[in-house]
């Protein structure tokens, strides 16, 4: 679990992620054990695919204020040079759930306001199939968690990412996985649900207000 005052400082931060996601999008699915692929682009926005660079890339569940890492994809790929991944979605990481999404966390480029944190971009939330795992009580918790702290999807406008760096574990039948991060996001309290199922992620997941999250802080 993330602290009040990571969570806190993580409001301050400035719009980062520019990793367009185009696979996986809302109407994706990908199955456990079958070769599955990540692509993406420039969004056009600031800063660039070269500004953000280096990324880990791996598959996330969660909400817009804490998030438990299932799956690394790759600890580093360059996103300027590089528009995709092929990977094998490991089966035992969850169930057959549309509660997935990728997260790229770059190596090199950090928030503009709070560099103690990175930079980060989303994709939208995806469905696997073909699952043999469980969520953990923790993941299953921050999904559930979606009511007061709704994860949206990727929009074409640039929205404020808010991230924070916490550290959550996920274990599964073959490995203990660590998570880096927390993503924290409040954008425009009016950035509707229906942006769940459009598949862009420009600035990425967001707290529809900051009301949720001054009540998750404080309550």
């Amino acid at each position: 679990m993330v602290s009040s005052s990571l969570l806190f400082l993580s409001m301050v931060s400035a719009a980062l992620a520019n990793v367009y996601t185009t696979s996986p999008i809302a109407s994706t699915t990908f199955t456990g054990g079958q070769p599955a692929t990540i692509s993406w682009q420039d969004d056009g926005e600031s800063p660039s695919l070269k500004d953000f660079g280096p990324a880990k890339v791996s598959i996330y569940v969660g909400n817009a204020m804490q998030q438990t890492m299932l799956q690394e994809i790759t600890p580093s790929t360059d996103v300027s040079t590089l528009g995709s991944i092929e990977f094998t979605p490991d089966a035992s990481i969850g169930p057959d759930s549309g509660e997935y999404f990728i997260r790229f966390e770059s190596l090199s480029l950090k928030d503009a306001t709070s560099p103690q944190y990175p930079a980060l971009a989303f994709s939208a939330k995806f469905a696997m199939s073909g699952m043999s795992g469980a969520f953990s009580s923790d993941a299953q918790k921050q999904i559930d968690g979606q009511s007061t702290a709704p994860i949206a999807s990727q929009t074409g406008s640039s929205s404020a990412t808010k991230a924070a760096s916490a550290t959550t574990t996920k274990t599964s039948s073959t490995a203990s996985k660590s998570a880096t991060g927390t993503a924290q996001n409040a954008a425009a309290a009016t950035e509707s649900n229906a942006a769940i199922s459009s598949g862009r992620v420009g600035g990425a997941m967001v707290a529809t207000a900051f009301g949720f999250i001054a009540a998750a802080l404080f309550a």
